[in-house]
């Protein structure tokens, strides 16, 4: 019975409804901005040929694509739904219905032959927030219904803990999938190197942009020794941020520093990492609200 409150608690460790509310808000504005500077790409399926088409995910159901009427519609009611979210309006509805929506456009983007990784974990958070009390404070549903601010809850916390967790797991994964493919050599160096060089090649033939960083550094062996063990530390070290805020702190600036050097040696950017919003949960993201800009922006849920 010790062992089942341990565990009680710290899944539903009181934290504040302005935390999960903030978090609502970075993870969805991310969601919807994302959506919007991708449309093009993300509705270019639609006039794709079927032969193209293999579903996975939650688009295995389907025997052919989606009419081009259907991809565009899905997209536009997912935006709306998205800035429905954001600001925690009718969030009963919009908060899963995003969830959906997202999901399934990533997912569809992904079943036109290559897999698009890093929507995983958005898709995952934003899942999360669907099924929390995240419209509890700071938002259009508890101004008008005139709810008083809610003290710390358990119910609050549980979401925040899981957001942590499916990001610290992501990145195990990431670490187990290239010890298991490359075996522990990948700390040596020379699989990355190796990899770092033929991205820079295959960008320049075709026409692609590349990182003339990473085209320069390949001829050292050295940095590719640091980096091969770092990258397997900070991933397969990714559980040590579960246990203390300052762990957490160093873990997320260590594995924010990895996204940047893969954006300044492979010209590849991995967005929510990149923006420092995968991480936002392991922080006490509500004490945004002491910038100027923030509180106006949140006295419009106040009044």
């Amino acid at each position: 019975m010790n062992l089942l409150r341990r565990i009680d608690g710290y899944w539903f460790a009181p934290m504040p409804a302005e935390r999960l509310a903030m978090l609502r808000m970075i993870t969805g504005a991310f969601a919807v901005i994302y959506l919007l500077a991708r449309s093009v790409h993300l509705t270019g399926y639609a006039h794709f040929p079927a032969r193209d088409f293999s579903p996975i995910g939650v688009t295995t159901w389907l025997s052919a694509p989606l009419p081009p009427w259907a991809t565009y519609a899905v997209f536009m009611l997912a935006v709306v739904a998205g800035l429905a979210f954001v600001a925690g309006a009718y969030y009963r509805v919009s908060g899963p219905l995003f969830a959906a929506g997202f999901l399934w456009i990533t997912t569809y983007r992904s079943s036109w032959g290559m897999i698009f990784h890093q929507d995983n974990l958005v898709a995952l958070h934003l899942g999360v927030l669907a099924l929390a009390p995240a419209q509890a404070a700071w938002s259009y549903d508890a101004r008008r219904h005139g709810a008083a601010p809610e003290a710390s809850h358990g119910r609050f916390g549980w979401a925040v803990r899981s957001m942590c967790w499916l990001t610290v797991v992501s990145y195990v994964l990431a670490g187990i999938a290239k010890v298991e493919n490359a075996g522990w050599e990948w700390s040596a160096g020379d699989i990355l190197r190796t990899h770092v060089a033929y991205d820079a090649v295959r960008k320049l033939e075709l026409g692609g942009i590349h990182s003339p960083i990473g085209a320069w550094m390949v001829q050292f062996e050295w940095p590719f020794e640091i980096l091969g063990v770092l990258t397997l530390v900070l991933e397969l070290g990714a559980p040590l941020a579960l246990l203390h805020r300052r762990l957490a702190l160093a873990w997320v600036v260590g594995i924010w520093g990895f996204h940047l050097g893969v954006m300044a040696l492979m010209a590849i950017t991995f967005a929510y990492p990149v923006t420092g919003a995968a991480f936002a949960s392991f922080f006490a993201v509500e004490r945004l609200r002491e910038f100027r800009g923030v509180r106006r922006l949140l006295a419009r849920f106040e009044r």
